[in-house]
C-alpha cells in the first residue's frame, strides 16, 4: 500500500515566490517605459480606456467624496468653534481637501474600481489565450495593451483628484455657511491662508503616482492570471489589497515630502 504525500514547500521556495513576482513586476515596468516611446502610439486604445475608467470611477468618487467632505468639515468647524476661530474654517477645509481628502479618496477609488477593472479585463483576455495569440502574431502586448491602460489610469486619477478637491471645497462651503452659520466671506477669504501652490503640486503628484502604480499593478496581475475564471477573481482581490498597501505607502512618503516642502509657506 503506497501513501501519496504532497510535498511541503521549503522556506527557500516560499521566499523565492514573492521575490519572483517583484522581479517580474519590475521587468514589466521597464518594458512599459520602453514601449511608451515606440511608434505608432495606440491613441484609440488610450481614449477608449480613459473613457472606460472614467465611467467606472466617476460615481464612486462622488459618492465617497461627499460624506468624507461633510465629516471633515463638521469635525473641523466644531473644533474651530471651541477656540473661537470659526472664521478660518476655509483655511482648514482647503488644507484638508487638497492635501488629504483628494488623494485619499483617489486611492480608494483607483484601487477599488480602476485597477480591478484593468485586472479583470486583461485577466479575461489572458485565460482566453488572447495575449498568447497577440504574441504569436508578433504584436507586443505591452505596447498594445499595457501602455494605454497605464496612461489612462494616470490621467483619470489626476482628474479624479481635481474633482474631489472641487467637491470638497464647494461642499465645505455649503455645509459651513448654510448649516453651521460660518461667514461665507470669511470662508472664501481664508481658503489660501495655508494652502498654496506647493500643496497643490504635491497633491497632483500624489494622484499622478497613484494612477501610475494602480495601472501597472492591475496590468501585471491581469497578465499573470492562472487557474481559469477562479484565478481571475483571486487576482482581482489581490489587486485591491496590493494597490491599497502600495498607494497608502506612497501617500505617506509624498505627504512627508509635502510637509517639508511647505514649511516655508
Amino acid at each position: 500500500m503506497t501513501t501519496s504525500t504532497t510535498p511541503t514547500p521549503s522556506r527557500g521556495d516560499l521566499l523565492r515566490r514573492p521575490l519572483a513576482h517583484v522581479g517580474s513586476f519590475a521587468r514589466m515596468c521597464a518594458l512599459t517605459g520602453k514601449a511608451l516611446f515606440q511608434r505608432p502610439f495606440e491613441w484609440q486604445e488610450l481614449f477608449v480606456q480613459t473613457w472606460f475608467l472614467f465611467r467606472v470611477t466617476i460615481l464612486p468618487t462622488i459618492f465617497a467624496a461627499i460624506p468624507l467632505t461633510v465629516l471633515l468639515t463638521f469635525t473641523l468647524n466644531v473644533l474651530l468653534a471651541e477656540f473661537g476661530a470659526a472664521d478660518v474654517s476655509g483655511a482648514g477645509a482647503a488644507l484638508g481637501a487638497v492635501t488629504q481628502l483628494g488623494p485619499l479618496t483617489t486611492v480608494l477609488v483607483v484601487a477599488g474600481a480602476g485597477s480591478t477593472a484593468i485586472c479583470a479585463d486583461l485577466g479575461a483576455r489572458t485565460i482566453r489565450e488572447e495575449i498568447d495569440a497577440l504574441e504569436v502574431m508578433g504584436i507586443d502586448p505591452i505596447h498594445r495593451l499595457v501602455v494605454p491602460r497605464v496612461l489612462a489610469a494616470t490621467v483619470v486619477a489626476t482628474l479624479l483628484n481635481s474633482l474631489v478637491v472641487t467637491v470638497g471645497l464647494v461642499g465645505g462651503f455649503l455645509f459651513s455657511v448654510y448649516l453651521q452659520n460660518v461667514s461665507g466671506g470669511a470662508y472664501l477669504s481664508t481658503l489660501t491662508l495655508v494652502t498654496g501652490l506647493p500643496e497643490v503640486v504635491i497633491a497632483t503628484l500624489k494622484a499622478f503616482s497613484f494612477g501610475l502604480i494602480a495601472g501597472l499593478m492591475g496590468c501585471y496581475r491581469g497578465l499573470t492570471v492562472s487557474g481559469g475564471a477562479k484565478g481571475v477573481g483571486t487576482a482581482v482581490n489581490e489587486t485591491v489589497v496590493l494597490c491599497v498597501i502600495a498607494l497608502y505607502a506612497v501617500n505617506v512618503i509624498l505627504t512627508t515630502i509635502g510637509v517639508r516642502f511647505g514649511t516655508g509657506h
